[in-house]
């Protein structure tokens, strides 16, 4: 006798999700284990705690899988430990995460999620195990064209990755974020409030026109300043103060971290690109500017900046970066160990040197203009500092059948970039305190002395947009951990915080509302909420199915009963971004065009469900439970 579930019951059990938080670690078992043959999954996602929404998406998938007979284990942990078990070890069924670009992002950045080159790298790189020639050569095909031909190459990429689902798209948030107004002002909803731009953008309310704020430090002649009363300092209107849920950056301050880095906006502050990218357009940042030499050539001039210990940044820092994304030992390790982050954009470049101390030279493949500027936009690191990490390592939790090393499984204290911010102290658990850097290009005036060879004077910041110059326009900035988005709120109303981080969930929205002092700012972000899927198991391995699967997803109930309405549900990963979404890929009349829900007047019909699975060569037992293949 099969059942169908109501869109009213499903939007109930997703209003429940909220009792879950806490439950770190937790498995729950829905279905009997008993007998062995039955087919069962695991569903990995974090606790309503650290993110309501993805929890909500398990649950309801949880449901649906549970009703179709398949036994089903929701497993709730944290989410350094849901990274590390997808991202590191890849011991996992299915999973619920977001992406890790919140602004619209080229279509290049799906080259590293599904490439099968980088099959047996941990990290970003391709976590679904996703072995397809055709997407292979459609992502090949996109780097090197341009124009019309690109874009026909995009949408046959998207409409084969939609076809095949190594992951199934569900919804691109609202990015909420509750802000107090009275100290900063920028928070807008058509930049992401809380990225590196974003935070870069705010102007000091109370500032004169000149650009940024005053000083809470003490200048060393080394370039290292120290912080001389910092509750002074967060109490005066020189810090930015922010509350999170997600205490991970009161512990890590590794770059190439896959497990500790959601957007990896904080360590964007402390880490300088050669270039930034505004929309569709890329500007100059650690470089001046960049040419290129032939098809396969491009010469990068540096401008003049200093670690935050004082050491100049050199052209060979950057050549030292892109030889060490490749491989972190640097040959010292039997097979190269490549960095969990990044890959999809530093594969770009096949040789790095440098031709003096402020110009490297780097070797690129036959790719297009764009997917060039996009491999710049990786986080320089220093030389001196990293080139010691690069020796074998091992650390519990990690299950690696090769050598790992230091640089990876560091938690890189006392973090040394080169960017606007430089670290100060943390907590871990509690809180972490960054500090405008005073040496930084977007600070520095233009000494009277620095003049070239024609006798005019030199810009530090040439090329980088006006908006930030002077900047950040704070000096200091707090992050303060606490439990719950309902107390992260309470502290931005009552004036304790200047605006929250963490994803906030659609329940906080009223008491927004209710708030003189706070205001809701909601821009629409790229990290869409997916749910992934292993397709080095079976059954994951069949795409037909993993086609089954997304069919259980109901996005539009989601998007109502999850979020409130506070997001878009989508078919397509590129849905927010800025390439053009096919019409046999775009979400239209409330269902998906590859995959729709089994869909019975706002019902999941489960016995259309059952009948697919059947005729993909599935069977049931007398007591409905889906068997295992070949029991």
């Amino acid at each position: 006798m099969t059942r169908s579930i109501s869109r009213r019951a499903a939007l109930a059990g997703l209003g429940l999700a909220a009792a879950s938080a806490g439950c770190l670690g937790r498995t729950e078992n829905i279905a009997g284990r008993d007998p062995p043959e039955q087919l069962t999954l695991e569903i990995n996602a974090t606790p309503a705690d650290a993110d309501p929404n993805g929890i909500r998406i398990a649950r309801q998938l949880e449901e649906h899988l549970t009703a179709v007979g398949i036994d089903v284990r929701l497993n709730t942990v944290g989410q350094t430990d849901l990274w590390r078990k997808v991202l590191i070890n890849q011991n996992f069924d299915l999973y619920v995460g977001q992406f890790v670009e919140t602004e619209p992002f080229d279509p290049d950045a799906l080259y590293g999620l599904t490439h099968s080159r980088f099959v047996a790298e941990s990290g970003w790189q391709n976590p679904f195990g996703l072995t397809e020639m055709a997407v292979d050569d459609l992502l090949e095909r996109q780097r090197r064209a341009a124009g019309r031909d690109r874009d026909d190459a995009v949408d046959a990429l998207q409409e084969t990755v939609c076809e095949l689902q190594p992951f199934s798209v569900v919804a691109f948030p609202d990015a909420l974020t509750a802000v107090q107004e009275s100290r900063f002002d920028g928070w807008t909803e058509d930049r992401q409030p809380l990225s590196v731009t974003g935070l870069l953008e705010l102007d000091d309310v109370a500032a004169d026109g000149s650009g940024g704020g005053g000083s809470a430090t003490n200048a060393s002649a080394g370039g290292v300043e120290t912080t001389t009363d910092a509750a002074a300092a967060d109490a005066t209107g020189d810090a930015l103060r922010l509350v999170t849920t997600d205490d991970r950056i009161t512990e890590n301050w590794n770059p190439i971290a896959a497990e500790y880095r959601n957007h990896g906006t904080f360590t964007g502050l402390l880490y300088d690109p050669l270039v930034r990218a505004d929309g569709d357009e890329f500007f100059p940042w650690l470089a001046t500017g960049w040419e290129r030499v032939d098809e396969t050539t491009l010469d990068v001039t540096l401008r003049e900046a200093r670690w935050h210990d004082g050491e100049p940044v050199t052209a060979s820092d950057v050549a030292f970066t892109y030889a060490f994304l490749r491989d972190t030992s640097l040959g010292n390790v039997e097979t190269p160990v490549p960095t969990p982050r990044f890959r999809g954009r530093s594969s770009v470049v096949e040789g790095a040197r440098a031709r003096d101390e402020s110009t490297v030279r780097l070797t690129v493949a036959d790719v297009n203009e764009t997917v060039a500027a996009r491999a710049l936009r990786v986080p320089i690191l220093p030389e001196h500092v990293w080139s010691e990490r690069t020796g074998a390592a091992t650390i519990a939790g990690f299950e690696f059948d090769f050598e790992t090393t230091e640089a990876i499984v560091s938690n890189n204290p006392d973090p040394v970039g080169s960017g606007p911010l430089r670290f100060v102290e943390a907590t871990a658990g509690e809180s972490v305190a960054f500090e405008r850097n005073p040496d930084h290009f977007l600070v520095r005036s233009t000494p009277e002395d620095d003049a070239d060879a024609s006798g005019e004077t030199a810009d530090p910041r040439a090329g980088v947009p006006s908006r930030y110059h002077g900047k950040p326009a704070f000096d200091r900035l707090r992050i303060e951990v606490l439990p719950s988005d309902i107390s992260a709120v309470e502290s931005v109303a009552e004036g304790l915080a200047d605006a929250t981080v963490s994803n906030l969930g659609p329940e906080s929205v009223p008491r927004i509302g209710r708030s003189a002092d706070a205001r809701l700012v909601s821009g629409r972000s790229a990290a869409f909420y997916h749910v992934g899927y292993n397709v080095r198991r079976s059954p994951l391995s069949n795409p037909r199915f993993r086609a089954v699967i997304a069919r259980l997803i109901d996005k539009t109930a989601i998007v109502d009963g999850a979020f409130d309405g506070y997001a878009r549900a989508a078919t397509s990963p590129l849905a927010a971004s800025s390439a053009d979404v096919p019409e046999s890929v775009a979400w239209a009349d409330g269902s998906d065009p590859v995959h729709p829900f089994f869909d019975d007047g706002g019902s999941l019909d489960v016995a259309a469900a059952r009948e697919a699975l059947r005729e993909i060569g599935y069977r049931f037992d007398g007591e409905g439970r889906l068997l295992s293949r070949g029991r």
